[in-house]
């Protein structure tokens, strides 16, 4: 049986990575692994995950998850701050997708902050 690889790319498997925090089991430890969950649950269509790791502040009620694209490469392009120590942190990364027969990035600069001891995505500049 082959291993189960995490879509975030982190080259684990998806129970020894990502599987956990979509799980609600554990909370991520830094901004980046809390992006790179982020990143999976949108390529499982885990809505779930992704509000119970939005900030409150700009949380979207309700989030509609668009059916037709589906995620198929992560690239983290830098990481500032956001480790264990940090209360805030940002992720720059480029997201690839397909769309039916179209194919497509996303390029964000995520914000994440620390509240309550969980990090949690704040809003992000596209591009």
């Amino acid at each position: 049986m082959t291993p189960d690889f995490c879509p975030c790319q982190s080259g684990r498997t998806y129970d020894d990575c990502c599987g956990p925090l979509l799980a609600g089991a554990r909370t991520a430890t830094t901004a980046e692994e809390l992006m790179r969950s982020r990143y999976t649950a949108f390529a499982r269509g885990d809505a779930d995950h992704l509000l119970r790791t939005w900030a409150p502040a700009t949380r979207p009620e309700p989030l509609d998850l668009d059916d037709g694209l589906a995620w198929r490469r992560l690239q983290v392009l830098e990481t500032t701050a956001g480790g264990p120590g940090d209360e805030e942190g940002w992720v720059r990364f480029i997201a690839h997708y397909r769309s039916g027969t179209d194919r497509g990035t996303l390029s964000e600069h995520s914000h994440f902050v620390r509240l309550r001891g969980s990090w949690y995505y704040l809003d992000g500049e596209i591009g």
